[in-house]
């Protein structure tokens, strides 16, 4: 019976989301992930090459499933609040994600001096600049405020969206007599979004 390698590598992937999710990318451990699998840990240096190569491919991968479940359209670029809330549903759905990059987040420069490469870096850059490129043709049709690049306009709406999630204990805290049901979370970050988001007067 021949040798399944792209069912393989994915059941890889799909168990290193899991371990860097738990533990991050410095607490991770290639063993776990090989038993979650159910594969010998060398076909993760064959596949992957490294552990952080490995952690690499995971967000690239889980990138790719938030960019398809909500592509920034050009309808969503035009209603960056609607793009927010679409962006904190499917966090709120799949954690994995966000944890990922809040883990990087956290070990990025440890130790100190010594700074950790950026994972995926280039297919990372090259999604973003697609995304900005969309909210900077929003902000040439006039339907954007233009004195903030497009850059700092997505940022915002993807940080909004995603901070709520992020930090429930504080939001909790400062939220203590406000509703806290998701959906009066969502609907407050959209009307935010757009609130910063739309043209000057």
């Amino acid at each position: 019976m021949a040798w399944d390698t792209e069912r393989t590598k994915q059941r890889l992937l799909d168990a290193a989301v899991h371990e860097y999710s738990e533990h991050g990318p410095l607490g991770a451990r290639v063993d776990r992930v090989a038993e979650r699998a159910g594969v010998n840990k060398e076909r993760i240096y064959q596949y992957f090459g490294s552990k952080q190569k490995l952690f690499a491919a995971v967000l690239e991968q889980e990138m790719g499933k938030l960019a398809a479940a909500v592509p920034l359209t050009a309808e969503l670029a035009e209603d960056l609040g609607e793009f927010a809330g679409q962006v904190y549903d499917y966090h709120r759905a799949y954690p994995h994600y966000l944890r990922l990059l809040l883990w990087e987040g956290l070990e990025t420069g440890l130790p100190p001096g010594k700074p950790t490469p950026v994972a995926a870096a280039a297919e990372r850059a090259a999604h973003y600049a697609d995304n900005v490129a969309a909210v900077a043709r929003a902000q040439q049709a006039g339907i954007l405020r233009d004195d903030v690049s497009p850059g700092f306009l997505l940022y915002v709406a993807r940080a909004l969206a995603a901070w709520w999630l992020a930090v429930p204990s504080t939001a909790g805290l400062m939220l203590a007599d406000a509703p806290d049901a998701p959906g009066e979370r969502r609907r407050v970050l959209a009307v935010l979004v757009r609130d910063a988001t739309k043209p000057r007067e």
